[in-house]
């Protein structure tokens, strides 16, 4: 029978660590996951099958394996100290990932709220740059970056690659931010054509350009407040 031959005698598609490669980790029984954790049996039975005894002793719950103390598990004939810390260490890993929560992502509902996140970037540099942020179906700031980084007076907006990386990031709608060193908020007619072309290229991909940001000083200037979108 298959159970009596060593796991290395196995078809390669039967192995879990092949298995695992080939198909992917839900492909795997639980004894099988396990049984990688193991690494080994013993004399008398093969990885596999000691993964089996071990969850056959909690009803093949992975809950209640979590139960099993290091104790419990050095008493399975072929469990020593170092398979009995894999496991418990695997099982600590699960238990930090439950606990972990995703950070509530910001949420913008005006140019002043979106002006609060980047002001605090761009507002004292002594050069320009330009930042996306991008936001889902909910304005809900999914990430934000630096795009480009100009002169003193000048900064690149470069179009293919926001579109690109938007749609990469499968946003929706995006702000579009850049400061001005001299400490004046208002648009050069130089940021207004590259809006223009920036919110154009958008829409043909089903994006939405929400606002375009200009920090400067104290202060800031929405494109979208002043009815130039």
């Amino acid at each position: 029978m298959r159970e009596r031959l060593r796991i290395q005698e196995w078809s390669s598609e039967e192995r879990p660590r092949e298995k695992f490669l080939s198909k992917g980790a839900s492909a795997l029984t639980n004894a099988e996951l396990l049984a990688i954790i193991l690494r080994s049996g013993d004399r008398e039975c093969n990885a596999i099958e000691l993964a089996r005894k071990i969850l056959d002793r909690v009803g093949n719950s992975l809950e209640k394996l979590k139960s099993l103390s290091y104790e419990d598990l050095c008493m399975f004939k072929g469990v020593g100290n170092g398979k009995a810390l894999s496991i418990m260490a695997a099982l600590e890993i699960s238990r930090r990932v439950e606990c972990e929560q995703e950070p509530e992502m910001e949420q913008i509902y005006s140019s002043k709220s979106a002006a609060a996140i980047m002001a605090p970037i761009l507002r004292h540099l002594q050069h320009e740059e330009c930042w996306i942020i991008y936001l889902n179906t909910a304005n809900r700031v999914i990430d934000k970056e630096r795009i480009s980084s100009g002169g003193t007076n000048c900064t690149v907006v470069d179009v293919k690659i926001i579109i690109k990386r938007a749609i990469s990031k499968l946003a929706n709608s995006i702000i579009l931010f850049h400061n001005h060193p001299s400490g004046s908020c208002r648009p050069g007619e130089h940021d207004r054509i590259q809006t223009a072309k920036l919110r154009s290229a958008a829409r043909t991909c089903d994006l939405e350009l929400t606002d375009h940001i200009i920090i400067g000083g104290k202060g800031y200037f929405s494109f979208l407040d002043e009815g130039l979108l």
